[in-house]
């Protein structure tokens, strides 16, 4: 197979080319090549020997991952899926400890302050990583959120480009490749039913509804194009190639989706009626082996805090009471009479308040969130001195996968930029997309939240590549909704009724702190759940379900938004109180975003740091 020579984005200051490397599933301590990389420059500073395994161990890593290595622009192993499965896990946690074993050769006090960071970080989260390994199976491989049945599709619309006859081809080896990762992640299900990890009864008919959509349409049936022979048809098309190796490639495809892709399919949403069968509708974790330690264990690596669940609970309570009282006074400004929850079935209800259920309804949607964010990247230098290169575009969520998939996500550009960032709005029930919410979302998952923060990460100069790529939930979703918060200081949010929106928002971050503990601590059911969020939040019931399922096929992760929230707030407050006039919003924000993802306790650090250095 071809591979391009794109790799300048992660061009390595080591003599060693990783680009073409081949992970053996019998590398050892020292056969590693991050460890090589420690005997070919141990004459040079401490500095330049971790910066060197940094980059070492990033690439390692990376070169086992062919999915992660195109997300990131390159086009090393552009056939294949990479493995998943006992063998694959095994094989990670043995890289991580092999690692860890080789930053032990590091003297972190010989480090510049930078380089004494990236330490530290690599450091801890290689120990999570392997501390974590005991709750392997405490997971869903499949589910409505995620899993490769849906997850292959959208990768390859979304991230396979085709440039060439080689990237044509490619394209067609994953094709062929799929029903090996299927079978891989079937007996993943398997493993994980012994065990009696099974997801609740809810779960299944997404998964099968989601599968069945990718082997409908032309060429498995005589309807309309299916998604994937619509993609790869339109990609080879646009290259402009002689009519008969445009055929030939044509012809490639359909027979790999014919003969591989459909057979594949069809027998795994066999296995997932089965397996559908022999599960209940409990909800939470708790119902897992040690499911409590694992839930505690779950909480602390996504808030990288030490919150406990019930700790988690009582600050959503506080926080659902307080917002209730902020929107009490909305309600107040635009004279409406009646109680919060009549003011929330009128904002339901109301339709002024949405876009037509039409493809012009959804059109209008996209259009006028793309000037939202238009209007956002005018005034960045107001409230900050870093921006992002790559573009950002909003894009509504595919066909094949909308009816599962969340209220609105965010796709990272490619490392070069070549690909934008994607702000994903889910538009398959216009009643769940409010336009008095369209404002705060934009600002989420566009600018200035996630696109700010990840494609500056990826940017960023001087730090290496583990962290411009790393992720820490509470600190990314942190600022997301933090970033829905602070345009108000910028004098946006100006109708009253897009304020209350923003307020919602902040609301439905405050609730899922309640519920998620509630699911997964104190076995509440799915429909406690969603009766919840009913009961609190002015949402459409439609986005009460969809977010009690996220939670339960997602334990911990949506407690992320409103924990790393409070805490940036947290600090900005601190570091306002301590600096007084000397304080700037715009170095605060550069602060935040100039050292990628951090765990919270880190960025506290940083924050600390900040204040003594502006002090003196």
């Amino acid at each position: 197979m071809k591979t391009s020579t794109n790799l300048s984005i992660l061009a390595l200051s080591i003599s060693l080319t990783f680009s073409t490397i081949s992970i053996s599933s019998q590398t050892s301590l020292t056969d590693s090549p991050a460890n090589e990389v420690i005997s070919n420059i141990a004459a040079e500073t401490e500095t330049e020997k971790a910066n060197a395994l940094f980059e070492a161990i990033f690439m390692e890593e990376l070169m086992t991952d062919p999915m992660e290595q195109t997300r990131l622009g390159m086009k090393t192993h552009y056939g294949e899926w990479g493995d998943v499965g006992e063998a694959a896990d095994n094989e990670k946690i043995k890289r991580a400890k092999q690692h860890l074993l080789q930053l032990n050769q590091i003297n972190p006090q010989k480090l510049d302050k930078q380089t004494l960071l990236s330490f530290q970080l690599l450091t801890q989260k290689l120990k999570q990583q392997i501390a974590n390994d005991q709750w392997r199976y405490h997971t869903y491989p499949v589910s409505q959120m995620r899993g490769s049945h849906a997850g292959m599709v959208s990768f390859l619309i979304n991230h396979h480009t085709i440039d060439s006859f080689e990237d044509a081809k490619a394209y067609i080896s994953r094709l062929n490749a799929m029903p090996k990762r299927l079978s891989q992640v079937e007996n993943q299900l398997k493993i994980r039913a012994n065990k009696g990890i099974i997801a609740p009864s809810f779960i299944f008919p997404y998964v099968i509804s989601d599968s069945q959509n990718i082997i409908t349409g032309f060429p498995f049936d005589d309807g309309a194009p299916n998604v994937l022979w619509q993609d790869f048809s339109q990609k080879v098309k646009a290259l402009n190639l002689a009519q008969t190796t445009e055929a030939a490639l044509l012809a490639s495809a359909k027979k790999a989706l014919t003969k591989k892709v459909q057979p594949a399919y069809s027998q795994f949403i066999r296995y997932i009626n089965q397996l559908s069968k022999r599960s209940n509708n409990e909800a939470g974790v708790w119902k897992f082996p040690q499911g409590d330690d694992f839930y505690e264990a779950a909480l602390a690596k996504t808030t990288t805090t030490q919150l406990t669940a019930d700790e988690i609970y009582q600050i959503g309570l506080f926080e659902v009471e307080r917002i209730h009282d902020e929107m009490r006074g909305i309600m107040k400004k635009v004279g409406f009479k009646g109680t919060l929850q009549d003011f929330f079935v009128h904002m339901r209800n109301d339709k002024s308040f949405y876009y037509p259920n039409t493809e012009q309804g959804k059109n209008d949607y996209l259009h006028d969130a793309t000037a939202l964010i238009d209007n956002m990247a005018l005034r960045l230098d107001e409230s900050f001195k870093i921006k992002p290169k790559a573009p950002l575009i909003v894009k509504r969520v595919e066909a094949f996968r909308e009816k599962s998939a969340g209220k609105a996500f965010y796709n990272t550009p490619s490392a070069d930029s070549t690909r934008p960032g994607i702000y994903y709005a889910n538009l398959y029930k216009m009643e769940a997309m409010p336009k008095y919410q369209m404002e705060a979302l934009a600002y989420h998952e566009g600018i200035p939240g996630h696109h700010m923060q990840l494609a500056i990460a990826q940017e960023l100069k001087g730090i290496p590549k583990f962290r411009k790529f790393g992720r820490y939930t509470a600190y990314i979703e942190g600022w997301g909704l933090y970033s829905e918060y602070f345009p108000k200081e910028m004098g946006l949010y100006s109708d009253p009724y897009s304020d209350f929106g923003r307020l919602s928002m902040e609301l439905w971050r405050a609730c899922r702190l309640v519920v998620d503990t509630g699911i997964h601590q104190k076995k509440w059911t799915r429909e406690q759940g969603i009766q919840y969020y009913v009961n609190n939040t002015p949402n459409a019931e439609s986005d009460a379900i969809k977010m009690v399922e996220r939670h339960i096929v997602m334990p911990s992760q949506a407690t992320a938004y409103k924990i790393g929230m409070l805490k940036i707030l947290e600090l900005r407050q601190k570091a306002q109180q301590a600096l007084g006039d000397q304080f700037d919003i715009r170095d605060f924000h550069t602060l935040v975003l100039a050292n990628g993802a951090l765990p919270l306790n880190i960025l506290e650090q940083q924050v600390d740091h900040w204040i003594q250095v502006t002090q003196n």
